[in-house]
C-alpha cells in the first residue's frame, strides 16, 4: 500500500508495537517515530525509529506536517488514554484512525477519530462509532448501535442493535449485550457477562468464573502427574 501520510505513534508498549505492526503492513501511514512523556522514556529508538519525549514532539514531528495516533490499552477506565488524546489534540495534531482491511465495516458506519478496529470485527449498518475507540479483534457491533468516545472492547464480544454503549467503558473477552441496553458511562462488564437490561452509570459486571474441580485430571483419568 502506498505511503501517502506520516505517523508518530504514542506508546512504546506492546500495544504500541502491534499499532505500528498494523499501520506499517495495513494503512497508507508510514510510522516515522514513537513517543511517551520523559518519565516513562526508556530507550531513544524502536523499530529504528526515534523514541521522543511528548514534551518535545511537536517541535520534533511538527503537527502540519504528521498525524499521531494515542496506542495505549484501558488503564484506569481509559482515563490515561483519553488524558493523552485530549493533550494530542491540545498540541494540533489530528488523530489517525485504523481500521483492518479483514473488518466489515458497512458503507455507512460513521467512525470519529483515534479510533482502532481489529481484524475480524463485523460493525453493521447504521453504527455510530465516537472516538478514541479500541475494538480488538472478532467482536459483532449490531445494526443502529451507538458507541461513545473512550471505550475499550476486547475481543469476541457481541453488542446487539441499538444499543447505546455510554463513554470510558470497558469490555471483556466473550461478553454479550442483548438488543435495546443503554449501557451508562463507566461502566466495567466483565469477562462473558450477559446484559438484557439498562446499565446505570459506573456499574460494575463480574463475569462467571468457573472453579477448578477439587479432582484433578490426573485423578479423573488414572494418570500419573508430569505427563509420563
Amino acid at each position: 500500500m502506498k505511503k501517502t501520510k506520516k505517523l508518530v505513534l504514542f506508546g512504546d508498549s506492546a500495544y504500541g508495537e502491534i499499532a505500528y505492526e498494523y499501520f506499517t503492513h495495513d494503512s497508507e501511514y508510514e510510522v516515522v517515530a514513537f513517543t511517551v512523556t520523559q518519565e516513562y522514556l526508556k530507550a531513544d529508538s524502536k523499530f529504528g525509529l526515534p523514541v521522543v519525549p511528548f514534551e518535545q514532539v511537536a517541535d520534533l514531528y511538527p503537527a502540519h506536517s504528521h498525524e499521531l495516533h494515542v496506542a495505549l490499552v484501558y488503564n484506569q477506565l481509559n482515563r490515561v488514554r483519553r488524558r493523552f488524546y485530549e493533550e494530542a489534540k491540545a498540541k494540533g495534531y489530528r488523530l489517525a484512525s485504523y481500521v483492518s482491511s479483514r473488518a466489515f465495516v458497512w458503507r455507512n458506519v460513521t467512525l470519529g477519530d483515534n479510533v482502532f478496529i481489529f481484524e475480524d470485527n463485523t460493525v453493521q449498518p447504521f453504527v455510530k462509532l465516537g472516538s478514541n475507540l479500541v475494538l480488538w479483534s472478532g467482536n459483532h457491533i449490531g445494526h443502529h448501535s451507538t458507541l461513545r468516545d473512550h471505550s475499550f472492547i476486547s475481543s469476541h464480544v457481541v453488542i446487539s442493535g441499538f444499543c447505546d454503549i455510554g463513554e470510558s467503558c470497558f469490555f471483556g473477552v466473550n461478553s454479550t449485550i442483548g438488543n435495546n441496553v443503554t449501557v451508562g458511562r463507566d461502566c466495567l462488564v466483565g469477562s462473558g457477562a450477559m446484559v438484557v437490561k439498562d446499565l446505570p452509570p459506573g456499574s460494575l459486571l463480574k463475569g462467571p468464573m468457573t472453579k477448578p474441580d477439587e479432582q484433578t485430571t490426573w485423578a479423573k483419568f488414572g494418570l500419573p502427574p508430569g505427563g509420563e
